[in-house]
């Protein structure tokens, strides 16, 4: 699963590349391990194809999505204009969505969409939806514990230098053929990480070990489960994507990507080498050495002990309800404090039709406007209210 996390930040269009085989030549049409083999050899028939490939498909993406580009700043005062529009068209929520629904939640959805109200909208309503029949809040560890044995994805007890909170990956650890419950055990972690968020973070550290890693663990069906589910209900909760040793394929593919991708989306994603100083230095940058574990060059030798982490995880689960049954979102807090007078009732119902989103689009136009570079846009002031703020 973590090596399905990294390729699914590459984009779900990657996972394409193995499956839409007539597009290259006949030669390489049997199968992904000849088609790594071949990109690590640096063919350059092969890499032209990919390229093309990669080119058709970035470029239909891009005219479905304004999430590329120049980086513009968007003022203070548009941002809560344009949460407020989308907060309107959504209507009033049940308790548990009112409080997904903070103003920094909506940011994240706003920027992920650059800005474009009605694409936001239908974003977040789709991810209200997906909630609301889901429940990831509601996923226990013992549901999981079974997926966890072998440490193949786990919170670490360490933060990073910025606070965020650390999710390790170990894809060739995978244990389960189920792709029901691999995301199931996903979601449980992407949750988990977010409750252990602070209040003045809303992402997190993705350290990724391919140790013993290779193609036989990447599935494209869980592959492209995985980047739907992150890009489409997660948006802008990645920070940091730390590669420890990946396979040397990954670089080329990563250079055939980086062009289409923003500034802030490319250095999310760092490449480190045990063998290679320049790159363990970025370790020492992000991490106390002391608390990171030995694996990735750090001093703490304790290793994953799976009994130890279920204790933890078992006391998380006890924090999740009163962490989703708070009543009212907390008012955000910006430069300037911004007040919110959307009140939902706990009987309220989804208001799902996009005929709001529509009629904001009417009024707006095209929506030009790109996202501010800066993650944290929207926070708690907690001299205000101390209470967190849900993300």
């Amino acid at each position: 699963m973590g090596g399905r996390l990294g390729v699914a930040f590459f984009g779900s269009k990657l996972s394409n590349l193995f499956t839409e085989r007539p597009t290259l030549p006949e030669k390489y049409h049997n199968g992904g391990n000849k088609i790594a083999f071949e990109l690590r050899s640096r063919d350059p028939l092969f890499l032209e194809s990919v390229r093309s490939n990669l080119s058709k498909s970035m470029s239909s993406s891009l005219n479905k999505s304004s999430s590329n580009g120049c980086e513009k700043v968007l003022p203070l005062e548009d941002q809560q204009a344009k949460v407020n529009e989308v907060r309107k068209s959504i209507g009033t929520l049940p308790d548990k969505l009112s409080i997904y629904c903070s103003d920094a939640s909506i940011c994240r959805y706003l920027r992920a969409r650059n800005w474009n109200v009605k694409k936001a909208t239908k974003m977040l309503k789709d991810t209200l939806k997906w909630r609301s029949e889901y429940k990831p809040e509601e996923i226990r560890w013992e549901e999981v514990a079974d997926e966890a044995e072998t440490g193949k994805i786990y919170r670490s007890n360490y933060i990073d230098k910025h606070g965020r909170t650390v999710l390790v990956m170990r894809p060739s650890f995978e244990n389960s053929k189920s792709t029901k419950g691999q995301i199931r055990y996903l979601v449980y972690c992407m949750e988990n990480a977010i409750l252990n968020l602070p209040q003045e973070q809303e992402q997190m550290v993705w350290l990724i070990d391919f140790q013993g890693f290779n193609l036989s663990h990447i599935s494209v069906k869980v592959t492209r489960e995985t980047a739907h589910v992150l890009q489409e209900h997660y948006p802008e909760r990645l920070g940091l994507a730390i590669l420890y040793n990946p396979p040397k394929f990954f670089e080329p593919f990563w250079m055939l990507v980086k062009p289409f991708l923003e500034p802030k989306t490319r250095n999310k994603v760092k490449f480190v080498y045990s063998d290679d100083i320049n790159t363990k230095k970025i370790m020492e940058d992000h991490f106390d050495m002391d608390q990171l574990e030995s694996a990735f060059g750090g001093n703490d030798t304790t290793g994953f002990d799976i009994n130890k982490y279920a204790e933890r995880m078992k006391e998380d689960d006890k924090k999740m309800p009163a962490f989703w049954t708070k009543g009212n979102p907390p008012a955000p807090a910006t430069s300037e404090p911004v007040p919110n007078n959307d009140t939902p009732s706990s009987d309220s119902t989804i208001k799902l039709e996009d005929d709001a989103a529509d009629s904001i689009e009417k009024r707006n136009g095209s929506e030009g406007v790109l996202p501010a570079p800066n993650h944290t846009m929207l926070t708690v002031d907690s001299s205000r209210n101390p209470t967190k703020e849900v993300q």
